[in-house]
């Protein structure tokens, strides 16, 4: 007899998602508040890049970076929010093959570019206050386009690995996915044929990125902060360690989850808790990233100020 539940990769023509709750009172309830914190992440990003890259007061390497962070932010919330948000009011969440291998697709290469783009930032933030003469002639246009022109072709390269590594798999053991969206963890636990290696993949592709990324920050930020304890200037003092704290804990975060997530083999996995961590940087940090990053900076505030008076 054929067991129902075990169907070959040609079989399956669509997953089935599951809720972040398994209390179907709460639905509601948290469809108005990812609803709204949709719109938040949408007005906070698209603000962000329009006004940094309209006004010539941004045109620097510090705003180059921060619109395509705000861009890579906007990119992988977008992949998952509104298909989570019709999961809240479907009585099943269904995603269709290939729409799952595009969304695990687009997560990953804004994910991944997310990673490189916080170095591009930390390095800038090094350059501008460790040497400040030479910023400009280290920090070109040339270099700052190279910077992010690598981060998206790594990846890319890095998600077609991935995704065709797992849809070319066999999903046997059932189509439901343990997640509210098709992450390459929860992904894995579905496949009837052997994972070890494309999970294997996920650990050194993770750990590499981990590691030719983190580091960059840790050392800019460590020479950044001896540069600012030897300032004699208060005032110079308190501008730095403003925009350095911004920045740090802006990476805290980010870096935490997806250590959290990413860097641990499948069987130490409890997939309620990789929920939570996924709600928490998929949906939550591309909100607060344009508090963390430009509405404590005063010249940004002013910027917007002119632009809703532009509009009005």
């Amino acid at each position: 007899m054929i067991n129902l539940n075990e169907t070959s990769v040609s079989q399956v023509t669509e997953f089935i998602l599951s809720s972040i709750t398994n209390r179907p009172e709460l639905n509601g309830p948290l469809f108005v508040v990812f609803f709204l914190n949709y719109m938040a992440i949408v007005v906070g990003n698209m603000g962000l890049i329009i006004v940094t890259r309209v006004d010539s007061l941004f045109q620097t390497p510090m705003y180059f970076f921060l619109r395509h962070l705000a861009f890579v932010d906007l990119g992988y919330s977008t992949a998952i929010g509104p298909k989570m948000l019709v999961g809240f009011i479907e009585e099943k969440n269904i995603i269709s093959y290939n729409g799952c291998a595009i969304q695990l697709f687009f997560f990953v290469i804004f994910i991944v570019s997310e990673l490189f783009i916080l170095s591009a930032m930390a390095y800038d933030r090094y350059v501008a206050i460790c040497k400040p003469l030479y910023y400009m002639v280290i920090m070109s246009d040339r270099i700052c386009w190279l910077l992010v022109a690598m981060s998206y072709l790594y990846s890319t390269i890095i998600s077609l690995l991935i995704t065709i590594n797992v849809f070319t798999s066999s999903f046997c053991r059932s189509n439901v996915i343990r997640h509210f969206y098709c992450d390459g963890l929860p992904l894995l636990s579905i496949i009837c044929s052997g994972t070890r290696e494309i999970e294997l993949i996920f650990i050194i592709f993770s750990a590499f990125n981990f590691v030719s990324s983190f580091p960059i920050i840790l050392i800019s930020y460590v020479f950044i902060l001896l540069t600012i304890l030897r300032m004699n200037s208060s005032e110079g003092r308190q501008k730095a360690f403003s925009t350095f704290g911004s920045h740090l804990t802006g990476v805290v975060i980010f870096y935490g989850t997806l250590v959290f997530m990413y860097l641990q083999p499948q069987s130490s996995h409890s997939f309620d808790a990789d929920k939570m961590a996924s709600v928490f940087y998929t949906l939550v940090i591309p909100m607060i990233n344009p508090l963390i990053y430009s509405l404590r900076n005063k010249v940004v505030k002013d910027a917007l100020k002119r632009l809703f008076k532009k509009m009005i």
